[in-house]
């Protein structure tokens, strides 16, 4: 569906809370890149708070029609987010805005400022980060306290996945705007890269993920290694915070597992998703994933840990394991059923069709526009404005 031109005036809306653009990292990050450029591009001011030091050129002050704003941050996990979101909604209490969309639950603290200034905020409140396993005891609590503020001084909400937004009507009573992510549509691409790093089409498995225990990367290659799986298995991802978890990954794997590590040039990346005979998906907690949209959106067929959001964006698609037993069996499987695997990738790229970025753009347009008119007020309680046409229309929110 194409996006019908809006005719209402532009308006000053600030993306806050993320490493910024260009997106490097994370889906809040592409998420703030795809939607923030078509906002831009259909007559808004779009300013991007942009974290100094994340490989981002503090010089550039404009990209993709975005104006960006610069600003240091503590280099401390637990304050990384907090600190620069504080120094963010600080200039804007001074550059003001009419809408403001806060990512991350984290950054709680600072939205009564944006309230009592008066510059509505809509806060989008990723997944259910207190479940993961880097967080401790305090880190926990946090969230949790972070989520029930979130609600209170918020004008609106924002959840990526029915299952968010089940949890925040059940538990608060608050209703969200169910707004997911886009699915890039990867056109088939010849393996030019693959082949500089051992690789050919069709003969490798891939997990793209951070190493973390919620995405389960330790299941998959426990599970894999007690397979007899023939094709390797090719893991992309760091560990962002300590080692432990990485090691004991690396630990568990034999001779047919590949790390990678990070891989920032997103041509060979793109090559890895659409070439790869299996995506393996762990992860658990965080909504709509944008790694797991890449794979379907490159026609790669998926297998994702037994979870809700998993469910909901690969529907029958999807093979879904809960242990190493069942990748032990899906690993087996995929390779020996090479007519099956590849049927379902074209049957998720079908899917990934209907996660469509302009349609994404759509939903945060009007939510900016019921922000600045003031129909927002409180997320508590409340009902979010007339999105249904395209929710109805699209896979995009649901």
């Amino acid at each position: 569906m194409k996006h019908k031109a809006v005719r209402r005036a532009g308006l000053r809306i600030a993306l806050v809370g993320t490493r910024g653009v260009p997106a490097h990292y994370g889906g809040f990050e592409t998420c703030v890149e795809e939607v923030g450029r078509r906002l831009a591009e259909r007559g808004h001011l779009v300013t991007v708070y942009c974290r100094s030091g994340n490989g981002i050129d503090t010089r550039v002050k404009e990209y993709e029609g975005m104006q960006l704003v610069h600003l240091p941050a503590l280099r401390r996990r637990s304050l990384e987010t907090l600190s620069h979101t504080g120094l963010s909604v600080a200039h804007l209490l001074f550059r003001r805005a009419d809408a403001t969309i806060v990512f991350n639950a984290a950054n709680a603290p600072w939205l009564p400022l944006l309230r009592l200034a008066r510059i509505p905020v809509a806060t989008h409140m990723d997944g259910l980060e207190w479940k993961r396993a880097k967080w401790g005891t305090l880190g926990k609590r946090y969230y949790r306290w972070a989520e029930r503020f979130s609600v209170r001084f918020s004008n609106a909400l924002i959840a990526d996945a029915a299952g968010i937004r089940d949890y925040y009507r059940a538990t608060f009573n608050a209703a969200t705007q169910l707004i997911s992510y886009g699915a890039p549509l990867l056109a088939p691409r010849e393996p030019e890269r693959l082949a500089g790093i051992g690789l050919s089409s069709g003969q490798y498995h891939l997990v793209v993920a951070r190493l973390e225990p919620e995405n389960h990367v330790h299941m998959i290659v426990e599970g894999y290694v007690r397979s007899a799986a023939k094709l390797p298995l090719v893991v992309v991802g760091t560990t962002p915070y300590g080692q432990e978890y990485s090691q004991k990954v690396q630990d568990s794997a034999d001779s047919r597992v590949r790390f990678l590590g990070g891989v920032w040039d997103q041509e060979l990346l793109d090559e890895l998703y659409a070439n790869a005979l299996v995506y393996w998906h762990g992860h658990s907690v965080g909504g709509t994933n944008p790694s797991l949209l890449r794979a379907i959106g490159a026609g790669t067929a998926t297998n994702a840990f037994d979870v809700n959001f998993n469910r909901e964006v690969l529907e029958s698609a999807g093979e879904y394991f809960r242990d190493p037993a069942d990748v032990a069996r899906l690993a087996e499987d995929s390779e020996a059923r090479l007519a099956g695997t590849r049927s379902r990738g074209s049957q998720a790229r079908e899917i990934a069709a209907k996660y469509d970025w302009d349609l994404v753009a759509d939903l945060y347009e009007t939510l900016c526009y019921g922000l600045d008119s003031g129909a927002l007020t409180h997320a508590q309680n409340s009902e979010p404005p007339a999105a249904g046409r395209a929710q109805d229309e699209s896979r995009v929110a649901s």
